[in-house]
């Protein structure tokens, strides 16, 4: 798969998605991730500057595409059939973030993509990951004392403190990659809590100690890495994961999306092709293949039910 993508068609498919409040959008690296959403009838402001994207009262997104963005759209298996989205990947050579180790003072925030925002002070949290720096900001002298009280050490360092009071404080939470940003203002939900249904965040420790750009079940071509990534609408899920009655309109659409922006290989395999050269990973040729069997399943009407390590199986999927 060495296609060089058209910028220009690129672009397109970032004004479609960014268009469409069905399609959901994700900034991060394996087990930290910023999820921005909106509803259909939410109020939405133009960003103040030449950035695609969009601002609402629980987030924003702002993307400056580069010419060397590719767009990889991807399905893979999971307990209850697919999940499927469009990661946008940068080279390897070229997605690198700042890599710093510790919680960062990094003065106000001159990108924020709203003008209200720029003079809160931005906080690296030190996570130390490739393509993405994860931050928080905020404009509150007590949030800013205790970030700064807690600058210079790893943000899970044994007394740092900001930990014990990050939930509480919920600064708005900013992750920065490359290709632009996703910000978060909605409140963090408490330990055991759920996620609020819009703009949110997610840090996993666990995922995160693993070190990986993405989950091993996403086929990301060799030499790129996922910065962001576009969920359009799934056929039988909503942007919470919750069951919905099954929409063949939207499997359609997306398989438009595979075709223009998918592995060529996995394609083909998908649709029965044999892979004789090892093109393709067997793991994921193998997965397409559950992919097709479990949409025919759903196009033929039956119903599939949910497994006990279903959302488990979806949440280590996700990828950026």
């Amino acid at each position: 798969m060495n296609r060089t993508p058209d910028h220009d068609a690129v672009e397109a498919l970032l004004w479609d998605a960014l268009r469409d409040p069905g399609t959901a959008w994700s900034l991060g690296s394996f087990g930290v991730i910023a999820e921005f959403m909106r509803d259909p009838d939410e109020p939405v402001s133009a960003l103040p500057d030449d950035r695609m994207g969009m601002a609402t009262t629980r987030g924003a997104i702002a993307l400056r595409p580069s010419a060397d963005l590719r767009p990889v759209a991807y399905e893979t298996a999971v307990a209850s059939g697919w999940n499927h989205a469009v990661a946008l990947c940068l080279p390897e050579s070229a997605c690198a973030m700042s890599r710093r180790g510790v919680v960062t003072e990094l003065g106000p925030d001159r990108e924020a993509a709203r003008p209200e925002d720029r003079d809160g002070v931005l906080f690296d949290l030190g996570l130390d990951l490739l393509a993405v720096d994860a931050c928080v900001r905020s404009r509150d002298p007590e949030v800013i004392a205790c970030l700064r009280a807690g600058a210079g050490q790893p943000l899970f360092a044994h007394g740092n403190p900001i930990g014990p009071h990050l939930v509480a404080m919920s600064p708005h939470r900013v992750f920065v990659a490359r290709i632009g940003r996703i910000e978060v203002y909605a409140p963090i939900p408490p330990s055991g809590g759920t996620s609020p249904e819009g703009p949110h965040t997610h840090v996993l420790p666990k995922l995160l100690r693993s070190g990986r750009t993405h989950a091993a079940t996403t086929p990301i071509p060799a030499g790129y890495v996922p910065c962001a990534g576009l969920h359009p609408a799934h056929p039988y899920k909503d942007m919470q994961g919750q069951r919905i009655a099954f929409d063949a309109g939207r499997m359609t659409a997306f398989q438009a999306l595979l075709q223009r922006w998918g592995d060529p290989a996995l394609v083909a395999i998908k649709h029965g092709a044999e892979d004789p050269e090892g093109a393709v990973s067997s793991r994921h040729a193998q997965a397409a293949r559950r992919v097709a069997e479990a949409q025919a399943r759903y196009l033929r009407g039956e119903v599939v039910e949910v497994g006990p390590g279903d959302d488990e199986d979806e949440a280590a999927d996700i990828h950026a």
